[in-house]
């Protein structure tokens, strides 16, 4: 292995290890629930959204909430964004 390619893997497990440095735009996934599959999709504009009958009504679900969980400080968070609209 090249002394580039070293000086590569060290850069990325810092920003791996400093994940506030990262912030999503937008994307869109999948989440295969207990129940059905959903489509759960983020937008740094619009902020989160869920094909799900909860998210619908409350604009907050478990779906979003474990997406949260995983990206952590990567992606604002929904409660956050409904307190900024209030």
């Amino acid at each position: 292995m090249d002394s580039s390619m070293i000086g590569k893997i060290q850069k990325a497990k810092q920003y791996a290890a400093e994940p506030e440095r990262i912030n999503f735009e937008s994307f869109k996934v999948t989440l295969r629930g207990e129940h059905d599959t959903h489509v759960i999709s983020y937008d740094h504009d619009t902020g989160w959204q869920c094909d799900c009958h909860y998210f619908s009504v409350r604009g907050l679900c478990s779906h979003t909430m474990a997406l949260e969980r995983l990206l952590g400080v990567m992606v604002e968070r929904a409660q956050a964004k409904q307190a900024e609209e209030a």
